[in-house]
């Protein structure tokens, strides 16, 4: 049945922060924003309650804290998370062998490769028990869009966030596209949109009405063409499993050639941003940095610095960007600049926010306001640290004290770390303060998000998963 809603995307609701909250049942409910805590740190992701205050991914923390100062500040813990996706992922696998997973928390899956009936009603019924199977065997909720395409799919999920399900029926593509931006298209980026909009095209309907010749002719004959039938509700996209990208790179296109040096080193920096962005929501670093300068005659300088180590840290990668254009000469012109990073692995913002955190703490001891513990773990951090040497411990991490049993870190500072002991499943907890060296307490492996039934297995501590009783 063609246009049949046989396109499936999920996306998991405020995932990193929405794991915390089902973890610690003092935060739910409340504002929690988890990523780095230092002064070059980035927000993650945010909960429901932290964005109604205008706090979302990929913002400044130093604009978080200002927009929120009540929230709760955390560190990300990637095991929990990957533990958590890896358990979503088997269930998208059971609905077909064609899963395209797009980050730790969204994918795309193709259901009639799975054999799913061609039909509103099946594809109703298919996404319905995904999102129970979920919450289920995680706690957590994820939102779904049934189309008949990955764009209109992609957009259905969004239309029914949070913890809900879209099906786009078929027909009703243009109804629905009509009225959005055009940047709601893919491959619509910053220099594409302001193409379109001297052309007076803000709509998808004006770019439907615009016609595929005037939009090859503003655009170029591959994007003319691809981008009028978007418009037009048609993404002949497939679903490919097992992605595996070789890198991750963003270009800008400018209508004047820069000339002015200035302006040319903020464009990069402003690419090596995007580029990253793009790094994360994959769910990768990268070692290789590389910079792309066309000039106004067309000739191509392409120049890369490899890292020490893989990396998805935004000043990183600006900074590294910006060592290779200073061996570039761009007096004569530059028409189009682009960063990209090469040599991925699979290993994300830990780097980023464990150099933030002991950012933090550094500069916080050098300070007097270090001596009051901020709640929700917006003070100075503590970690294990080695021997001979006070142990510094990270807001959120799992702790374990020998007499109160298992808790987190809710903050620390001058020689003191303030732990909140409660578990997933329990009451919300009360709230002690010890030494940072007190022998009793000691780091410990994330609790399952779901109590586990007595002798099986849940989410959390490296372990599958079960439902709840």
């Amino acid at each position: 049945m063609r246009g049949a809603p046989t396109i499936l995307h999920l996306d998991m609701d405020a995932f990193f922060a929405a794991a915390e909250q089902a973890a610690k049942p003092s935060l739910r409910g409340k504002p929690v924003i988890v990523g780095g805590l230092g002064p070059r740190g980035v927000v993650a992701t945010a909960s429901y309650e932290a964005r109604v205050f205008g706090v979302h991914s990929a913002m400044a923390m130093a604009q978080a804290r200002r927009l929120c100062p009540h929230a709760a500040y955390l560190t990300p813990r990637f095991p929990l998370y990957r533990q958590v996706s890896d358990v979503v992922m088997a269930l998208l696998h059971s609905l077909s062998p064609l899963v395209e997973p797009l980050s730790l928390d969204e994918a795309f899956v193709d259901l009639e490769a799975g054999g799913t009936e061609a039909g509103v009603r099946a594809a109703r019924t298919v996404g319905e028990r995904l999102r129970e199977d979920i919450r289920a065997a995680t706690g957590l909720s994820g939102s779904v869009g049934l189309a008949g395409s990955k764009m209109l799919a992609k957009i259905a999920s969004e239309r029914a966030k949070p913890d809900g399900l879209v099906v786009i029926e078929p027909g009703t593509e243009r109804e629905l596209l009509d009225p959005l931006s055009v940047r709601t298209l893919p491959g619509v980026g910053p220099a594409t949109a302001e193409a379109l909009r001297r052309a007076g095209i803000h709509t998808v309907a004006e770019t439907r009405e615009a016609g595929e010749a005037e939009l090859v002719r503003l655009l170029g004959r591959a994007h003319g063409a691809s981008l009028h039938l978007m418009a037009n509700g048609r993404d002949e996209r497939p679903v490919v499993a097992e992605r595996d990208a070789k890198s991750v790179s963003v270009e800008d296109t400018f209508d004047v050639d820069l000339t002015d040096r200035t302006r040319v080193q903020l464009e990069v920096a402003r690419l090596a941003d995007r580029c990253v962005q793009r790094l994360r929501a994959a769910g990768r670093s990268g070692r290789t940095v590389v910079l792309k300068v066309r000039r106004y005659d067309f000739s191509t300088l392409t120049r890369s610095e490899t890292l020490r180590g893989p990396t998805d840290d935004p000043g990183v990668v600006r900074e590294a960007a910006a060592r290779l254009l200073e061996g570039v000469d761009t007096t004569v012109g530059v028409r189009l600049l682009g960063v990209g990073v090469s040599g991925l692995a699979d290993f994300t913002q830990e780097d980023l926010f464990a150099q933030a955190a002991q950012a933090a703490l550094e500069e916080a001891e050098r300070g007097p306001d270090a001596e009051t513990p901020e709640p929700g773990g917006a003070g100075p951090q503590e970690a294990a640290d080695g021997a001979g040497r006070p142990r510094r411990w990270l807001p959120g991490s799992d702790v374990r004290h020998a007499e109160f049993g298992a808790g987190w870190v809710q903050g620390s500072g001058v020689g003191r770390v303030t732990v909140r002991f409660e578990e997933p499943w329990s009451e919300p907890g009360r709230v002690r303060t010890f030494a940072v060296d007190d022998p009793a307490l000691e780091p410990a492996e994330p609790l399952p998000l779901v109590r586990p039934v007595e002798g099986e297995e849940a989410v959390g501590g490296g372990q599958p998963v079960t439902s709840s009783p």
